[in-house]
């Protein structure tokens, strides 16, 4: 009686083998989920700074429409920015005011790959998730900007435009 106990106790207890498996394929799946998370975690706050984006372009146009012209800074705005003006990495929107500073601001407007300002009236964009940027939207810190370019017409991550 005491050797069929012994049996059944056995067969339910898992072996270090067994163990070592299954801690190996937790392993394999953890190493494939995380880097899908963090692409969605990427892409769901890309897609939260075109958001903001298109509403920041909203409130500066109603400034424009108000006043005439467009504000100097977004301190002039500040009431009405989502997150306070903060994009998803929690840094501040960049804006800069060509048509109403104009020949001034040509020089740090920002460009496209041919060197051509991608904006006439206003730059605004994030740094993204780096935190970094260039003049130049085609250089590697600015490749993950998001952008309002074209006036308005393009609104998304620098490496797309």
């Amino acid at each position: 009686m005491s050797l069929k106990k012994l049996n059944i106790t056995s067969q339910k207890a898992m072996t270090l083998i067994e163990l070592i498996l299954v801690i190996a394929v937790l392993g394999v799946i953890v190493t494939i989920a995380i880097p899908s998370y963090q692409s969605y975690i990427d892409k769901t706050d890309n897609a939260l700074a075109v958001s903001q984006i298109v509403t920041i372009q909203s409130v500066i146009e109603r400034y424009y429409l108000q006043n005439h012209r467009y504000p100097a800074k977004l301190d002039d705005i500040a009431g009405s920015l989502p997150d306070n003006g903060l994009d998803p990495w929690g840094n501040k929107y960049i804006y800069l005011n060509i048509a109403d500073d104009w020949p001034r601001t040509r020089g740090p407007s920002r460009k496209d790959r041919n060197i051509n300002p991608i904006n006439t009236q206003y730059d605004l964009y994030s740094m993204g998730k780096d935190g970094q940027t260039k003049k130049q939207v085609s250089q590697k810190d600015s490749l993950d900007d998001i952008i309002l370019a074209r006036d308005g017409r393009f609104i998304g991550l620098a490496a797309d435009f």
